[in-house]
């Protein structure tokens, strides 16, 4: 492996701002638990992971490599003769390990930001660290997850994208991530994975999971970088092509899910970075701003219950301020690595809280006091309970499917699929033929009217017209999102 240069500055962060450090053991920081797996690093390879580790609270990690010298790289050193034994190794450190374990190359020269994607990510779970096609072996990802994964010996059919290198591997699959290292050492060594050579073992590592059917998030690049070198000029160039990039500002664009919906990625994350931003600086916490928009939700529904125009209006302004810091403090903790349980539990609980709050609200405004029955004049109340418990079966049908793992022929194990480089086909015949077809992704994103669609439906129609309509809206447009979704949970089923 080339001998990569010292550990580059501190990255660059946007004038006046000074971004709060990674989480460090013992505060709550989910990176604190990782363990860290070098494969084959040069003696500068292995000083500037280790200090990338460090920065990320990554306290234990493994080196793999050739030959043992006079000055040991830094950590847990392991002597390997080649790919064999670099996957044997990382076998042994998966089956001895209790926390996620993370596997890197040695010529890796990635932005510590990029290895952040994973390492600090609080969900512990197994992950890839990916970007558009070229620059890395292919891969297909398919809904966020990679479905497969190719290098010198695996074959990829219609790959969308690129694997750069850094692997995660959540602790519910470490036992299959065993498996699948000693089967694939055991190949390499019989000279079954063809061409094979030394520096793919995390390439093989990831094809293996995919087709043991571990599910692999695929973590996007985005602005960062993270590229593997051949040469010394090749690295010290990599090096300087990381400078290039403003990391806060990376860093903070990363922030920003993916997987959001048309409301929020449009028309909040849009302009909140600003905000993310002067919240790290005043030292604000992501429990802090969902407090904050807990109170503007609050707020939003005293509004509402005053049932006239203008307070309707009101209402409509502070739902919509509330659902921003909703926002905010999903970013601010991204951005601040400010992980934990407590805080995933609150946002989680108090949207709930908000929403049906709200609807309270709405339901008295419209009442107005005026004694109709039960339902309230027009049925407000029926209304009212009926748009909860369909937002609640919404609610459970999504947990019960994150639940299952997504269980069906996607996560299917294709038996001794390792020694073959084309894999089976992974995906339900039904969805795939109903992906073929399917036009427009925002649109798709919309049809299931998620949070931040509700948010501004009910915004819109409350200001524009009444509460009727707007439980009228949510109550037909969240019927057909729970037809939509539950057709498309069994489309992939099949």
């Amino acid at each position: 492996m080339p001998d990569l240069p010292p550990p580059s500055p501190a990255p660059r962060s946007s004038p006046g701002v000074t971004p709060r450090p990674a989480r460090r053991p013992g505060h709550g920081g989910p990176a604190s638990t990782v363990v860290a797996v070098v494969l084959g690093p040069s003696p500068g390879a292995a000083a500037r992971l280790a200090a990338q580790l460090a920065d990320l609270a990554v306290r234990e990690h493994h080196v793999v490599t050739r030959v043992a010298g006079p000055s040991p790289p830094p950590g847990r050193a392991t002597i390997s003769d080649g790919l064999p034994g670099d996957l044997r190794a990382v076998a042994a450190a998966a089956r001895a390990c209790t926390g996620p374990v993370a596997v890197l190359p040695g010529d890796l020269v990635a932005h510590t930001e990029a290895l952040a994607l994973l390492l600090a990510d609080p969900s512990r779970g197994t992950a890839a660290l990916v970007s558009p096609p070229g620059g890395g072996p292919p891969v297909r990802v398919d809904h966020g997850r990679v479905v497969a994964a190719g290098n010198s010996f695996h074959v990829v059919t219609a790959a969308n994208g690129a694997f750069r290198g850094v692997l995660q591997v959540g602790v519910a699959d470490l036992a299959t991530f065993a498996e699948a290292a000693d089967e694939l050492a055991g190949l390499a060594q019989a000279g079954a994975l063809g061409g094979a050579t030394d520096g793919e073992a995390v390439d093989l590592l990831l094809a293996g999971l995919v087709r043991l059917g571990v599910p692999v998030r695929a973590a996007p690049l985005g602005l960062l970088r993270a590229a593997r070198v051949t040469g010394e000029r090749e690295a010290e160039a990599a090096v300087a092509a990381l400078a290039e990039v403003d990391e806060d500002r990376a860093r903070l664009a990363a922030t920003v899910r993916s997987g959001d919906g048309f409301t929020a990625t449009y028309l909040v994350s849009t302009w909140t970075g600003p905000l993310v931003r002067l919240a790290a600086r005043l030292g604000m916490t992501p429990n802090t701003v969902t407090g904050l928009s807990v109170g503007l939700a609050g707020l939003a529904a005293v509004a509402f219950s005053a049932g006239s125009r203008r307070a309707l209006v009101a209402g409509a302004a502070l739902l919509y301020l509330s659902f921003v810091l909703d926002g905010v403090d999903g970013r601010l903790a991204r951005y601040t690595r400010a992980f934990s349980p407590v805080g995933a539990w609150l946002d989680a609980s108090f949207g709930r809280v908000k929403e049906y709050a709200v609807y309270v609200g709405l339901a008295v405004g419209y009442a107005g006091g005026v004694a109709a029955g039960p339902a309230g004049p027009d049925g407000i109340w029926a209304m009212a309970v009926a748009a909860m418990l369909l937002q609640s079966v919404r609610h459970m049908i999504d947990f019960s499917y994150a639940g299952t793992g997504h269980a069906g022929p996607a996560l299917e194990r294709p038996g001794s699929a390792l020694s073959v480089p084309a894999a089976p086909e992974s995906r339900g015949r039904l969805a795939v033929l109903l992906d073929r077809h399917a036009r427009g992704y925002w649109l798709r994103k919309i049809i299931v009217l998620p949070v931040g669609e509700r948010v501004l439906l009910i915004a819109l129609t409350a200001a524009l017209a009444n509460a009727r309509v707007t439980f009228l809206a949510l109550l037909a447009w969240g019927g057909v999102a729970t037809l939509y979704t539950l057709t498309g949970r069994i489309a992939r089923s099949l």
